[in-house]
């Protein structure tokens, strides 16, 4: 016993490390199925007065894609009440263990909702399902491990010595996901101001230009071979700066930004101008979110083929900004290649590929075949052809994001 509860201070640790509130629920969930052999689960996040399923997880069903492929499920709600087990396990506080789902006794007010299993061939079996909730007593959610794995694999009821592991497990993890909500939260604030003076710059689709750039760069840290932890670390990063990538927009004029029609040259290049804005943010870095941020902040508006900006410039020095951007003629050379930096190369593609699937007051969303012609056509010039490629190979999981992050319309 002592030993998992040493286990729980390990991936406390761990945990702490990750500031990304979606990366976190994530590997809470690996965490927890780890601890106990649970072949599968799912963490639902608490809102208003329903659960959002936010993650899952299955090991039987995954193992059944080619690698490097991944499971996509369906978004779904369900309301904090007692018909249901994780909303009754919300409404009550309390956790359930459940050695049969197909099997629950007539006297209790829950039942298993069988959709899943009847759609994926899926067995579901066991459960352990157990609130997450604050020290104050305030709900953020609730975890659910399926199918815990005996001996050979075979498929059990969860023992009972495992829940107070379990409950330990949830409280010292909601201390985390308070920290990472928060973080989310300044994040979202900060995108908010550059949404008032921009109606394109959404939360839902930084979100999503997040979240598409971590996949991205996930299949193609894969194929090349990365450690693991460097792969967690990174897209840790990587999720919170892609959503920072247009906050520089907050220092351009509203006359520019809501602006219907093209823009003139003098405007085109004040527009260009949010670049520096937005990695002027992030000067004085002091950790690699900073860096990675401002990186990409200064640069996903550069092309690979050398025509995008803001090209060859010292942003430290707000002078030479000035200087360089006063007259269209004296455009600096764009970077090219690999000399732009690898994180914003991800994010130009997910920026365009998003910001061309969605509806906006000025214009209707493209269709999915006219978006990725566009980005298939760009290949090469303006983003970079590996990444491209990449982007091809997980099309549904990319479809799948944007399902995710609606926009509230």
């Amino acid at each position: 016993m002592q030993e998992r509860f040493d286990k729980i201070l390990q991936i406390d640790q761990d945990l702490n490390r990750i500031q990304d509130l979606d990366i976190l629920l994530e590997r809470t969930l690996y965490y927890a199925r780890e601890a106990v052999s649970a072949d599968a689960g799912s963490i639902y996040i608490k809102d208003g007065d329903e659960l959002e399923i936010r993650h899952s997880q299955n090991d039987t069903l995954q193992k059944k894609l080619p690698p490097g492929k991944k499971l996509i499920y369906s978004i779904f709600r369900v309301s904090i009440n007692e018909k249901s087990i994780s909303g009754f396990v919300a409404s009550q506080g309390t956790h359930l263990n459940i050695p049969d789902m197909y099997n629950i006794p007539e006297n209790r007010p829950y039942r298993f909702n069988t959709h899943f299993d009847n759609i994926s061939g899926y067995k579901t079996v066991s459960s352990l399902t157990f609130p997450l909730k604050t020290n104050q007593g305030e709900l953020l959610g609730v975890m659910q491990l399926l199918n815990a794995k005996g001996r050979h694999g075979k498929i059990v009821p969860f023992i009972k010595k495992d829940e107070p592991f379990v409950m330990h497990f949830a409280s010292s993890v909601t201390v985390a996901l308070q920290r990472a909500r928060m973080t989310r939260t300044l994040l979202l604030r900060m995108i908010q101001m550059a949404e008032l003076r921009d109606p394109k710059e959404t939360g839902a689709h930084v979100n999503r230009v997040g979240s598409i750039s971590c996949e991205i760069y996930e299949a193609w840290a894969i194929k090349h071979h990365l450690p693991k932890d460097q792969i967690e670390k990174e897209k840790d990063i990587l999720r919170m700066a892609g959503m920072l990538h247009d906050v520089g927009k907050v220092g351009i004029s509203d006359v520019i930004l809501k602006k219907p029609g093209r823009f003139t040259n003098e405007e085109f290049i004040i527009m260009q101008s949010h670049t520096y804005i937005g990695a002027r943010l992030f000067d004085n870095p002091e950790s690699d979110l900073d860096i990675i941020a401002r990186d990409i902040a200064l640069r996903h508006h550069e092309n690979w083929d050398g025509s995008g900006y803001p090209g060859k410039v010292s942003w430290q020095n707000d002078n030479m900004m000035e200087d360089k951007c006063s007259d269209p003629m004296e455009k600096p050379e764009g970077l090219k290649g690999e000399e732009i930096p690898f994180f914003a190369r991800i994010v130009a593609i997910a920026d365009v590929f998003d910001a061309l699937s969605s509806k906006r007051v000025y214009k209707d969303a493209w269709t999915s075949e006219d978006v990725l012609d566009e980005v298939r056509k760009c290949r090469g010039s303006k983003f970079d052809p590996e990444l491209v490629d990449i982007f091809f190979e997980i099309i549904p999981i990319l479809r799948h994001l944007q399902e995710k992050y609606p926009d509230n319309e």
